[in-house]
């Protein structure tokens, strides 16, 4: 980040009211009328009626549409361990994208706990609240446990957007790098560097659509995940290889597939030349990914290639993914986000990108044509056909697979 950007940003963030969201009243409340509606005495009839059947809150307050996101700082972005309080404006981010893109409401909340007792204790205490949780920036394997607990606990949508919302954009846009490429999920090769939260929730989604263990090489900072390590957590373990491979350079020898979710510069133009023919490389860390564009379509005429970057072709980014996952969960009263309505976002958003964009796209992307191809292979966050797509897919979902209270 340049100086002037770095400059750029606070001032943003600070201007003249600090912070990027704010709450407002959709009711009107101008005169004494409204005020004995809105609060006493007229409150009490709405009271009376959630007491009486507890559903009827989705009728009168604001659950039904709002979503806590939860951090506990422990994992921001690429800055790490920077506590609840400097986790603060990611949270307020992540609620006006939730807002901008799905008319959601949010309300961020930072926990001053990484114990994860303490951490899913305070959840569960405030979850009535709310018609959603969005967990988000908590570090692993930690998140596995407070995820899976809470989704237990709880009868509302529990998502962790750093895993599950990475994996629905990953396997979108792979499951059509893979068709371009003339490669099938059963029979590709794949080799995962990153074994945290993203990179275990992508292996998960991709095996349960079609890819196969056998394919897979994980590779965390010791090296490839064989089952000769010892010591390996039960996430891990999962992926643990019976091989002799030892290194990323091993791993990437031949393999076609390559997902980065690490850091930036682990990945050298020898590793991308040295992959199977029509080779693709899903380089993801942020800011900077783990070998850049150039230096991989250096050695590559071959190559399929996504980032995590805006100024590059094939973004990977979750905003395609969290608000309109919600909004379908929200709409359907879902209990939970299964794997069923995570498959049907990622078929959703893999349609969409074989469809004719429209103008309004081109126009702020500043292009002439956009079309389904090497460079295009998920669809745009500014697509505004996401909102009707994704939700609906999810929505139907939720129906099916028994979730929703509808």
């Amino acid at each position: 980040m340049s100086e002037e950007f770095h400059k750029l940003a606070l001032d943003y963030h600070q201007g003249e009211r600090p912070g990027k969201i704010h709450v407002s009243s959709h009711k009107a409340l101008d005169t004494h009328h409204d005020l004995s509606l809105a609060y006493t005495p007229g409150v009490a009839a709405p009271v009376r009626e959630i007491a009486k059947d507890e559903s009827k809150v989705y009728d009168y307050t604001i659950k039904g549409n709002l979503v806590a996101v939860i951090t506990d700082g422990s994992a921001v972005l690429g800055l790490g361990n920077v506590g609840p309080l400097a986790a603060k404006p990611v949270m307020e981010g992540k609620g006006v994208l939730f807002k901008q893109f799905a008319d959601i409401d949010v309300f961020n909340i930072e926990v001053d706990t990484q114990d994860v007792d303490g951490f899913v204790q305070t959840v569960k205490n405030i979850a009535p609240t709310f018609g959603g949780i969005n967990l988000e920036d908590i570090s692993a394997p930690r998140c596995f446990e407070i995820e899976q607990r809470l989704i237990k606990e709880l009868d509302i949508p529990v998502f962790h957007d750093d895993q599950h919302g990475t994996a629905i954009i990953i396997a979108a846009g792979l499951l059509n790098a893979l068709e371009i490429q003339g490669k099938t999920p059963k029979t590709a090769t794949l080799t995962c560097l990153g074994a945290g939260a993203a990179g275990i929730a992508t292996l998960d989604l991709l095996c349960e659509l079609g890819f196969k263990k056998s394919n897979i090489l994980l590779v965390d900072s010791k090296g490839v995940i064989s089952n000769k390590r010892k010591g390996l957590s039960k996430e891990k373990l999962d992926y643990a290889s019976n091989t002799d491979k030892q290194t990323l350079t091993d791993a990437m020898d031949g393999c076609d597939v390559f997902v980065g979710v690490a850091s930036a510069n682990l990945v050298s133009k020898a590793m991308v030349k040295s992959m199977a023919d029509n080779p693709i490389v899903f380089a993801l860390s942020n800011p900077d990914p783990e070998i850049s564009p150039a230096d991989a379509n250096a050695v590559r005429d071959d190559l399929i290639m996504a980032t995590g970057r805006s100024d590059y072709p094939n973004q990977v980014n979750n905003v395609l993914g969290f608000p309109f996952i919600f909004r379908g969960a929200l709409d359907a009263k879902a209990s939970e986000i299964n794997v069923e309505m995570k498959i049907a976002a990622v078929h959703a958003l893999k349609d969409l990108a074989k469809l004719e964009v429209p103008q309004d796209v081109l126009e702020a992307y500043h292009v002439d044509a956009i079309s389904f191809g090497k460079d295009y292979i998920i669809p745009k966050p500014f697509d505004k056909r996401l909102i009707d797509v994704v939700p609906k897919a999810v929505f139907d979902a939720a129906i099916s697979s028994g979730v929703s209270r509808l």
